[in-house]
């Protein structure tokens, strides 16, 4: 039986580290946050589904829920979000994410009745087709996927998800915008992950998660460095997992430096507004600051230990329940 009204909320997500991996089968450890998107739903007669602005990325999660066999029935849509754009904090996949858990809700199908990784897919699909980016599956899955208090190792050669306590003891995360709109679409990430593609086709392998240091030599540049920072964010994330266990958060933003110097001396994601953010971020008392997102612009993540005050336009983010059902 299908409801007459259903609204859904999908998070937007913070990553704590691991960039730039997800397409490359790899790891990172992201955390869904309080912000995001919310999506009413209503039924209307026939099978149009309207409103929702001029967003292109609404018609393409229609499009694909029925090219997946979903029934989607006639609907008009409201869409209202306190999810920052072009930040690097995932509103475009929080917004997919909200619609499908809406629009499969209208139609009497709940989200446990939909495969976790099918609905993830299907989102990135409806973003590709819209976006023109050529996005992994790390915001899809951190908005889905997240819960409170807890960061997720997400493996993406098997789609693992597994939950990480995020006990900060003190500790604060913050997020503070470079001042420059990220669009992925005309920045470099399509040309990086088509380097990577390149790498890995270079090398023999079906993705760069199964190279190892020895193959970094058997490339040229700039695609050595790309596959040196892979290797490298991965570790960064296992050691990130073990840092948090061990209540090491000294530790924590050391990799987070660590993490950004990579994302831009290896694989050139920065920009001099991005270092320009990182720069004031440890002028403050940041312990560690990097880059957040495709990079390019968009934000900044930073660590701050207990007797450090968050510098004036630092936003505290903490992790927090992933997209859900809010009524039907």
């Amino acid at each position: 039986m299908s409801a007459a009204r259903v609204r859904a909320f999908a998070p937007g997500r913070v990553n704590l580290i691991g960039e730039h991996t997800d397409y490359n089968d790899g790891l990172s450890l992201p955390f869904a946050i309080v912000e995001g998107v919310t999506v009413d739903a209503m039924l209307r007669p026939g099978r149009e589904v309207v409103g929702g602005g001029p967003s292109p990325l609404v018609s393409a999660v229609v499009e694909e829920l029925r090219a997946a066999g979903q029934e989607v029935p006639g609907a008009e849509i409201g869409i209202s979000s306190n999810l920052a754009e072009g930040e690097g904090l995932a509103s475009s996949a929080a917004l997919a994410v909200a619609v499908a858990l809406a629009l499969l809700g209208l139609a009497g199908e709940r989200a446990e009745r939909v495969e976790r990784v099918e609905l993830v897919r299907l989102c990135q699909r409806a973003e590709h087709r819209a976006l023109g980016t050529r996005s992994g599956l790390l915001d899809q899955l951190a908005s889905l996927c997240g819960s409170e208090g807890h960061a997720a190792r997400i493996d993406f050669r098997s789609l693992e998800v597994d939950p990480v306590p995020l006990g900060l003891l003190g500790w604060r995360l913050g997020v503070a915008s470079s001042g420059e709109r990220r669009e992925l679409a005309a920045s470099g990430y399509n040309e990086r992950r088509a380097e990577c593609e390149r790498a890995a086709e270079m090398l023999g392998v079906g993705s760069l998660r199964l190279a190892d240091g020895s193959d970094i030599d058997r490339l040229p540049d700039p695609l050595n460095r790309r596959l040196a920072h892979v290797l490298s964010e991965n570790d960064r994330v296992e050691k990130a997992v073990t840092a948090l266990r061990e209540e090491d958060l000294a530790g924590l933003g050391r990799l987070l430096d660590a993490s950004h110097a990579s994302l831009r001396d290896l694989y050139d994601a920065s920009t001099p507004a991005v270092e320009r953010t990182v720069d004031r971020l440890r002028e403050a008392g940041a312990a560690g600051a990097r880059m957040m997102g495709g990079g390019f612009g968009g934000s900044v993540l930073a660590l701050f230990g207990p007797d450090v005050d968050l510098p004036r336009g630092v936003r505290a983010v903490a992790p927090a329940a992933g997209a859900h059902v809010l009524a039907s």
